[in-house]
């Protein structure tokens, strides 16, 4: 197959039926070569057409919580009283730095989930 750029959804579904073909290659071989730069074009055009945001901070943590078995008397410790967990959960209070950090130490989680992408300024006080 002559290897070149994905530019539509054919490309896209032709150079994924290859790698399907290419799967089992033995490693460092021709194929396998072939498969590696498929792969990377693949990856390139997934990123630029169906990109995938990070998840909305709390719709993160409530996912964690229900996949950790955390309930609200567990996050506590990170985020204050069981009204301050609440209120963050339902939205009327945001999340805090020092809340973050907390939750990142003691849950073990990425802070980058907890915090919203936007390109809005967000003030931070200190």
């Amino acid at each position: 197959m002559a290897i070149t750029p994905i530019r539509s959804e054919d490309d896209y579904n032709k150079v994924l039926k290859r790698i399907d073909e290419l799967i089992d290659s033995k490693p460092y071989s021709r194929e396998f070569n072939e498969l590696e730069v498929l792969s990377i074009l693949v990856e390139d055009y997934e990123e630029r057409n169906f990109p995938i945001d990070f998840p909305d901070p709390i719709e993160a943590l409530k996912y964690i919580m229900e996949w950790r078995g955390i309930t609200i008397n567990d996050l506590e410790p990170y985020i204050g009283t069981k009204a301050s967990v609440s209120q963050v959960l339902n939205r009327k209070k945001d999340l805090t730095i020092e809340m973050i950090m907390k939750l990142k130490k003691g849950l073990k989680i990425s802070a980058d989930i907890l915090i919203p992408e936007t390109d809005e300024d967000v003030p931070i006080v200190v």
